[in-house]
């Protein structure tokens, strides 16, 4: 667990260490993920890091509250009315103070588990590990939204491995959560990721074959790009159709950006955790 941790802390990290610059009034504008301000960004991953830490640390507990979460849900509440009412009293400063230490509390509980270990959740239960590189990839991609909406470029690390696997992984996932068939066997994936390196997933195939950058493939299956607005480079039509509504996250289907409005002008770069 020791290096899914240290890479899920990090992703934490840098991401406040970009909150932690926003002005009073860079905390309340829109992103382009629904209209989420960066405040409810970050008070929707604080909302899930603080049941994550029931759930790494006790059962009953998150039993209880995801009771209560389920049973709002079911009136028809969207998770973003939830936390602000939640941490509504905070600023943007003191959200990201509560913030910091749940995530690192979460952090820290995971640490000491077993990787195996299965911890409770709302569906399945998962592995501890499953457990931190989902937490990663639900940061990275909500980070994402609070880069964007103040146009600075996220720098790509080695931590986009963990997003990428969840991704190439959830191919029929995407299928069989629309009641979908699959259009045929899962496509080869050929990623270049940072330090030059090569990622792949899957049988090699040249007819059937999604190839292109790690980041550009993230941020598809995490809805964040449409796959139009990327470099990636799709062979046959199971790549073609998976990437037209690649979905790596739990929930009910949900659509991918239209093309053309998540391209970003970017005016600085944001330093990563090589």
């Amino acid at each position: 667990m020791e290096d899914v941790c240290t890479d899920l802390l990090d992703e934490y990290n840098d991401l406040a260490a970009l909150a932690e610059q926003l002005t009073p009034a860079q905390w309340r504008i829109d992103t382009a993920f629904f209209g989420w301000t960066p405040w409810d960004e970050i008070a929707h991953l604080c909302l899930f890091d603080e049941t994550g830490l029931l759930a790494a640390t006790d059962g009953d507990a998150f039993a209880a509250d995801a009771r209560v979460l389920m049973a709002e849900l079911g009136k028809g509440r969207e998770f973003s009315a939830i936390a602000r009412e939640k941490y509504g009293v905070m600023d943007g400063a003191a959200l990201l103070a509560h913030w910091r230490t749940r995530y690192t509390a979460l952090v820290a509980a995971l640490a000491a588990l077993d990787s195996r270990a299965r911890l409770p959740w709302y569906g399945p239960t998962m592995s501890a590990r499953s457990f931190a590189t989902a937490r990663m990839m639900e940061t990275w991609a909500h980070g994402q939204d609070v880069f964007d909406a103040v146009g600075v470029r996220r720098r790509p690390t080695h931590r986009l491995k963990h997003i990428a696997h969840i991704g190439a992984t959830t191919y029929g996932w995407t299928f069989s959560n629309r009641k979908l068939a699959m259009p045929g066997p899962a496509p080869y994936v050929e990623l270049s990721a940072p330090g030059n390196e090569t990622w792949t997933w899957n049988e090699v195939s040249a007819g059937n074959a999604v190839r292109g950058s790690a980041e550009d493939f993230c941020l598809v299956v995490t809805q964040r790009r449409n796959v139009l607005d990327t470099g990636l480079q799709l062979s046959g039509e199971p790549a073609v159709q998976w990437m037209a509504i690649a979905q790596c996250f739990a929930g009910p289907p949900a659509a991918p950006p239209a093309p053309g409005t998540r391209t970003v002008r970017f005016g600085s770069v944001a330093a990563g955790v090589a």
